[in-house]
């Protein structure tokens, strides 16, 4: 007999797309389960449902991982060019960082969204949601209701 985990209070409201579907729709800015509706409403604010299907997107916390997806890929693309450059042409530590520093910030920025995107994508697929919605105002709003340790109020 092979244990199976409890999945009774797991019912999805959605059918989770295929990983590499929801990896798609994720970076293109679309609803990974739908691919219609939007995933951001902000520039990196992901919207609480899908428009089109409800999806519960904002259920998803991508946190830190996109970030580091974000510095991993960038450091991988522009190092190597870092290194290069050096040992070739030993420019002076000024030009280094007037042509390098612009151009990471620059990329990373640009590929902030598209992997944000494909996080809530994968994450929607593995099913990593919150048990419970986020109240309006998000976790700063939990704090300040949250009562005082010291018991003052």
């Amino acid at each position: 007999m092979r244990w199976q985990p409890e999945r009774a209070g797991q019912t999805l409201p959605y059918t989770p797309p295929s990983l590499l579907t929801g990896l798609g729709r994720g970076i293109a800015n679309r609803c990974p389960v739908c691919g219609e509706g939007k995933v951001f409403k902000g520039f990196l604010k992901v919207v609480p449902e899908c428009s089109e299907c409800g999806a519960p997107l904002g259920r998803v916390r991508a946190d830190d991982a996109p970030p580091y997806v974000v510095i991993f890929l960038v450091g991988h693309l522009l190092v190597p060019g870092v290194f290069w450059v050096e040992r070739n042409y030993e420019p002076p530590m000024w030009l280094h960082m007037a042509v390098w520093l612009p151009l990471f910030a620059v990329l990373c920025t640009l590929l902030l969204r598209p992997v944000k995107g494909g996080v809530v994508g994968y994450m929607i697929r593995m099913g990593f949601m919150d048990a419970e919605e986020e109240p309006e105002g998000g976790r700063e709003a939990r704090v300040r209701a949250a009562p005082k340790a010291d018991g003052r109020g």
